[in-house]
């Protein structure tokens, strides 16, 4: 049986964290993860600050959310492992066998396709998924509380339609 944290502990500790992200001691910047992926992508393809203006302005962001995002993987692992004792790897999760299909293949087109369109449409609202959720809502921004309700929507209509009618989780 995995340990249970109480939520308000989670509470507690993630306004610690957005106090010290914010801080001059941490990085002066709210928590997001999206400027990683075109950091990423100049430092692959070579591109050059000098040359591109948004890889000028990503520089320091993107450094900083590439280390966080590696000790999220690293710190979830091990969490999995060593404290929850939960982990396992599946690319077909139970929950899809039941409610869709046996296929890996449509099981991974339809997490790329979806996760593709998320960021899409996160980058289109000026920012990223954890951005508007954690640094955004905790600021009472409107561009992330909008972010926000859109996603809680999208998700009802989506879960209606994507599963059967009759499906209960």
């Amino acid at each position: 049986m995995p340990k249970k944290i109480p939520w308000w502990l989670g509470g507690i500790l993630m306004a610690i964290l957005l106090l010290f992200t914010f801080s001059v001691f941490g990085a002066d910047r709210g928590i997001g993860a999206s400027t990683y992926v075109p950091y990423f992508a100049s430092i692959l393809f070579g591109l050059s600050p000098d040359k591109y203006k948004y890889v000028a302005e990503i520089q320091n962001s993107g450094s900083w959310e590439s280390v966080m995002l590696i000790g999220v993987l690293v710190g979830a692992f091990l969490t999995s492992v060593f404290i929850t004792k939960t982990f396992r790897f599946s690319v077909l999760p139970t929950l899809w066998k039941e409610r869709k299909n046996d296929s890996v293949k449509s099981r991974l087109l339809w997490s790329f396709f979806t996760g593709f369109t998320m960021i899409i449409g996160a980058r289109l609202a000026g920012g990223c998924t954890s951005g508007h959720f954690m640094s955004g809502m905790t600021q009472i921004a409107v561009s992330s509380l909008i972010f926000g309700a859109v996603v809680l929507v999208t998700v009802i209509i989506t879960g209606r339609l994507f599963y059967k009618r009759g499906d209960q989780l």
